[in-house]
C-alpha cells in the first residue's frame, strides 16, 4: 500500500501524470473509487480518459504520480493488478475467425481458469451475452451488439473483483447500448466495481459518480445530480433564437446571464434569477423556456470556465 492513500478504496492516485514527450495527456489526477461504483470517465475524443484507463490497467506507465488498483501500487506491483482486473475497449479483443465459444475458451485459458472450472464458466458468459443458440457461430458473422457483449464475457470470464470499460458502446446501436449498461448494474449490484469511460451523456446519467475531464485535466467529480446542482448555479432556459449560434455573444453580454451555450439549433442560457427570462424575452422576441440543466450543460458550463481560467494564466505555463 502507498503511505499517504487511503486503503478503503479499489482505485486511488494521487496527482497521477502521463507525458508524450512535450505534450500532457493526464496533468495530476486526483481521485478515489469505492467499491460497488460505476464511475465514468467523460469527456470529449482527446480529454485524457482512454490514458487515464490505460495507466490504471498497467497497460502505460505514469510518468509521475502514484496509484493503488484494489491495493497494488501500481508502479511496482503491476502485474498483480493486471491478474485481478477485466479490461474491455472500444476495438472488441475478439478473433473473428473463431467463434464466440472458442474466443471465450481462449480467454479462459489466457486467465488460468481450470478446466474443470471452465465449461461452467463459458456457458454463464453465453448466457449472459445472449448467445445461447448462436455460440458456435464465427464472430466475423456477429452484430456489433452481439460483439460486443461477448467481449465483455471475455472480460468477466475470471469474475475479477475491477472492470475496466474503454469506450465500450462506440459504434454500437442506442438498443444495444441499454442493454449493457444493464448488464453493468447487474455486476455492480453482486460487488463489481466498474470504471468506464464515455462520451455518451446518456451513458454518464446511469453512473454512481463521474469525473469529467478536458485536456487531460480533472475538471469535476461527483454524482450527476450533485454536479448539475452544484455547477450550474442559477436559472437554466432554453431560447429559440433566430441565428442563435451566431449571436451566442450577443446573448452572453447580458447583464443577467451568465453563460450561454449552442445545444444543436437552440441555446442555452444560465440566468442569475428568474427575472432574466422576462428579460430575454423582451429583448429577442423569443421563446424562451426554462429547463432542467443536463450533464451535457455542465460539460459546457466547466469548458467555458476552464478556457476562462486558462485565459488568464501565463501561456508559457501550458507548455511541455
Amino acid at each position: 500500500m502507498v503511505e499517504g492513500i487511503a486503503e478503503e478504496y479499489v482505485i486511488a492516485t494521487d496527482k497521477l501524470t502521463k507525458k508524450f514527450g512535450t505534450f500532457t495527456a493526464v496533468d495530476q489526477l486526483s481521485l478515489q473509487i469505492k467499491k460497488g461504483e460505476i464511475f465514468g470517465f467523460l469527456g470529449p475524443n482527446g480529454a485524457g480518459k482512454s490514458t487515464a484507463i490505460r495507466m490504471l490497467c498497467g497497460i502505460l506507465e505514469p510518468t509521475s504520480g502514484r496509484a493503488t488498483v484494489l491495493g497494488y501500487d501500481l508502479q511496482r506491483e503491476t502485474e498483480k493488478i493486471k491478474a485481478q482486473i477485466g479490461y474491455m475497449s472500444q476495438k472488441f479483443s475478439l478473433y473473428d475467425d473463431l467463434t464466440a465459444k472458442e474466443n471465450l475458451r481462449f480467454y479462459a485459458g489466457l486467465y488460468s481458469i481450470s478446466k474443470r472450472e471452465s465449461p461452467a464458466r463459458i456457458e454463464e458468459m453465453i448466457a449472459m451475452a445472449g448467445l445461447k443458440g448462436r455460440e458456435n457461430e464465427l464472430v466475423a458473422n456477429l452484430s456489433g451488439g452481439f460483439r460486443q457483449r461477448l467481449a465483455l464475457g471475455c472480460a468477466l470470464i475470471a469474475k475479477p473483483p475491477l472492470l475496466f470499460l474503454d469506450e465500450p458502446t462506440s459504434g454500437v446501436s442506442p438498443t444495444s447500448r441499454r442493454m449493457f449498461f444493464q448488464i453493468i448494474r447487474s455486476l455492480v449490484s453482486e460487488g463489481t466495481t466498474v470504471l468506464v469511460t464515455t462520451h455518451f451523456m446518456d451513458e454518464a446519467e446511469r453512473c454512481h459518480r463521474i469525473a469529467f475531464m478536458s485536456r487531460g485535466r480533472l475538471m469535476a467529480v461527483d454524482s450527476p445530480d450533485n454536479l448539475k446542482k452544484k455547477v450550474i448555479e442559477g436559472i437554466m432556459v432554453e431560447l429559440a433564437l433566430p441565428d442563435g449560434i451566431r449571436r451566442t455573444k450577443e446573448v452572453e453580454a447580458l447583464p443577467y446571464v451568465k453563460e450561454c451555450t449552442i445545444h444543436g439549433s437552440l441555446l442555452h442560457a444560465l440566468l442569475r434569477d428568474e427575472r432574466g427570462i422576462k428579460h430575454l424575452q423582451e429583448t429577442f422576441a423569443c421563446e424562451v423556456k426554462r429547463i432542467t440543466p443536463s450533464l451535457e450543460d455542465v460539460f459546457l458550463a466547466l469548458a467555458q470556465r476552464q478556457r476562462a481560467a486558462e485565459a488568464e494564466l501565463p501561456q508559457d505555463i501550458f507548455r511541455g
